[in-house]
């Protein structure tokens, strides 16, 4: 007669444990272009995420989810491969040695009529035991922004945080602060723990 293995207890790791594999394993070949740079709907979003200090975190890694600017939410397949004209709608980016963080983008468009337009965002970095959430949306609407359930649930300093500053080149910018009275608000999904 055998004896029958018992089956370890498998716990699952942090979100942080994923760390020091960021060098090798989790970059692509322009994994932070949705679309290519200087193209003509090309949009830059930039930004630089900080800590609770207030200090450039250097190692923090970001996911991007959007539709594009007609509001389609992509369903084709191809992030991991870039061919330079599909889009997915999915870009990821690893941020500089002083915490910096570009994307090349389009303007996402409402998802449905009278929406305000966003992009979805996953943050990874060190001393997180899970990845934060958050959105970003664009200034223009304000109309749309003024309508929006979760803006509308912030009092106007957090909802001014979750709304992107646009350059005069039409570029994107968005800072991400971890702690502190300037905190980033992020969102909490269902089966999603701290």
């Amino acid at each position: 007669m055998t004896d029958t293995p018992t089956t370890p207890d498998l716990t699952p790791t942090p979100g942080q444990t994923v760390g020091p594999f960021y060098g090798y394993a989790l970059p692509f070949e322009h994994d932070n272009e949705l679309v290519p740079p200087g193209s003509a709907r090309a949009v830059q979003l930039t930004g630089t995420v900080y800590d609770g200090a207030g200090d450039p975190v250097p190692d923090a890694i970001l996911e991007i989810w959007q539709p594009d600017e007609h509001g389609t939410v992509p369903r084709v397949t191809g992030s991991l491969r870039r061919n330079g004209f599909t889009f997915t709608g999915f870009g990821r980016a690893a941020v500089d040695p002083e915490g910096e963080f570009s994307f090349s983008t389009v303007n996402p468009g409402p998802t449905e009529v009278g929406k305000a337009p966003c992009i979805s965002v996953v943050i990874f970095a060190r001393g997180l035991l899970n990845r934060l959430f958050t959105r970003i949306y664009l200034p223009e609407d304000t109309a749309a922004l003024a309508a929006d359930p979760l803006l509308s649930s912030l009092d106007e300093d957090e909802r001014s945080r979750l709304i992107a500053t646009r350059g005069a080149d039409g570029s994107l910018h968005f800072d991400i602060r971890l702690q502190g009275e300037e905190e980033t608000p992020f969102l909490r999904f269902p089966g999603h723990e701290d």
